[in-house]
């Protein structure tokens, strides 16, 4: 059967200068978005060795890629817009361990005309993904509202961003489920949110938000009830994390958020100290 979509010149030329900006880049990856299968070997050719990713809507677009060597992505979202197709791609590639999240990506996508590559973007994926929107929180299978997590991962995102006084700063939020997760933890010394009402905990609140990113230089965990309320601060994370694999480079907040996130239905946010 012939390809859905020809590898033309036109999309040659596209791997060219894709190829050309990654380089410049020092992207990790290309990112292949298409709405149907194509020539793989011309793909494998004129993107050389390179780490190249494709994503598509159906599994059977993307039969034999992997032959030659492509990362392949099958997405689930039909009708979708370019933006959440290209963001649910980098979501599953780094959920898949196919690329990281601190990773650069140059992506190559049907912006104007369905079925022809003629969009080039340089995509920062911590820059990117810290602009999820609540439909890409409610993929999670998770009871938590989605505008706690939304405030979580944005504040997260910011600390991560910004760090505090020119200096990086890393943390650990465990958001959901407060009463099992806190079985799992305990108290580092002094927790700096204790004694509080409720309403001077929100993180609705943009001066809670602000003496959180102060509180984020202390070590410990910030558990976040479902309503967006800081339950505790400072606090050791110590579920079980037998069997837990991670991949290298990782450090102790993340085997924390992966051991917690495992133990109970809380959603665990790392942000991580180094680049």
């Amino acid at each position: 059967m012939a390809p859905s979509i020809k590898f033309t010149d036109q999309l040659e030329a596209f791997c060219d200068i894709a190829s050309q900006l990654a380089k410049r880049e020092d992207a990790d990856a290309l990112l292949f978005l298409l709405e149907g299968s194509t020539d793989w070997e011309k793909l494998r050719q004129a993107t050389g060795k390179q780490h190249v990713l494709v994503a598509s809507e159906r599994h059977q677009h993307l039969s034999k890629a992997e032959d030659f060597g492509f990362d392949t992505i099958a997405l689930n979202i039909p009708d979708s817009p370019v933006y959440e197709r290209l963001t649910q791609s980098l979501l599953e590639g780094v959920a898949e361990d196919l690329i990281a999240p601190q990773a650069s990506v140059v992506a190559l996508y049907s912006g104007f005309e369905v079925g022809t590559i003629d969009s080039i973007s340089v995509i920062r994926l911590d820059e990117h993904l810290g602009r999820l929107t609540v439909h890409d929180l409610r993929q999670l299978e998770t009871k938590i509202p989605t505008q706690t997590l939304k405030t979580a991962v944005d504040l997260a995102v910011a600390i991560g961003r910004e760090g505090r006084e020119g200096k990086p700063v890393g943390t650990l939020f465990v958001v959901g489920e407060h009463r099992k997760v806190l079985k799992h933890c305990h108290p580092l010394g002094f927790d700096p949110v204790r004694g509080y009402s409720a309403s001077e905990r929100q993180l609705t609140d943009a001066k809670v938000r602000e003496s959180i990113k102060e509180i984020a230089q202390l070590d410990g965990a910030l558990i976040v009830a479902a309503d967006g309320s800081v339950i505790a601060a400072c606090q050791y994370v110590s579920a079980p994390a037998a069997d837990i694999a991670l991949s290298k480079g990782l450090g102790a907040r993340h085997w924390a958020a992966a051991a917690i996130s495992r133990a109970t239905k809380a959603i665990a946010i790392t942000v991580s100290e180094s680049n």
